[in-house]
């Protein structure tokens, strides 16, 4: 049991990132309302999000910025990881806001953003 919780201590970032992944796939299958799947999606984001940053981090590790010569290049912390997680929050903020707009047009086309209401209201329709 000592073993495991100097595991997960040491690699808990690792541990929690599997937790959101996780809640949120449980979440996109389980949920019947849209709104709840847009935030699950938002929580697989944000897990995914939080991997590549941790990956991207090393223990004694600085800012890729040469100051006097004084460290070398192994000491300097890769930026790249952190320039596409920029990205990928700027993405993240988009489709969100394409869901949101999508959701309220549904609301507004069906009364509900319930997948079997909308089911129910489409059929009307044929």
């Amino acid at each position: 049991m000592a073993g495991l919780t100097a595991f997960l201590a040491s690699k808990g970032i690792y541990f929690l990132t599997a937790v959101l992944l996780s809640l949120g796939i449980y979440g996109m299958i389980s949920c019947k309302n849209y709104m709840k799947k847009l935030i699950c999606m938002n929580i697989m984001q944000v897990a995914v999000i939080f991997f590549f940053l941790c990956f991207g981090q090393k223990t004694g590790g600085t800012i890729p910025v040469q100051v006097n010569g004084l460290l070398g290049a192994r000491h300097y912390i890769n930026p790249l990881p952190h320039g596409l997680m920029l990205t990928a929050i700027v993405v993240s903020l988009g489709t969100t806001g394409v869901g949101l707009a999508l959701l309220t047009r549904i609301k507004e086309k069906y009364g509900s953003v319930e997948e079997e209401e909308i089911i129910r209201g489409e059929n009307k329709f044929r």
